[in-house]
């Protein structure tokens, strides 16, 4: 079942971590049409956050065509055929555009910066062999 990844320290709201971690969910194919989110009551106690954060990000997603609410029985991801696929790198500029910022900030040099890009994302590849995977 699929699982969020929350950080309460972050700067991102909450409720927003929510609404970018199942939005990239179904960008990459991890959350298919018709998969179950867990409650907003599990996801609450899970991560012993309030209930309303948890509804307040569910409610962004079924306004935005992402979720369904099925009375009694939760929250079903909806994509529509229509839709195309969502572009998975404009869904990751915006962390590109604030690790850019913060490098600047910081002094460090353009090649040093995608050095630590390449780096981070060996170490994150299933394994952290650094093995590249094929992209699109």
């Amino acid at each position: 079942m699929f699982r969020l990844e929350l950080q309460p320290s972050s700067a991102t709201p909450l409720y927003r971590q929510i609404v970018e971690q199942v939005t990239r969910a179904v960008a990459a194919g991890a959350l298919h049409d018709g998969d179950d989110l867990p409650s907003v009551r599990a996801v609450a106690q899970d991560y012993v956050i309030n209930p309303m954060t948890v509804s307040k990000a569910y409610s962004l997603l079924e306004t935005q065509g992402l979720l369904e609410r099925r009375r009694g029985m939760g929250m079903r991801v909806r994509v529509p055929a229509t839709s195309g696929g969502t572009d998975r790198l404009a869904l990751l500029q915006p962390a590109l555009d604030h690790a850019a910022r913060v490098s600047r900030q910081l002094g460090i040099s353009a090649d040093d910066a995608l050095a630590a890009f390449q780096r981070t994302l060996a170490s994150s590849a299933p394994g952290g062999d650094g093995q590249e995977t094929p992209h699109e």
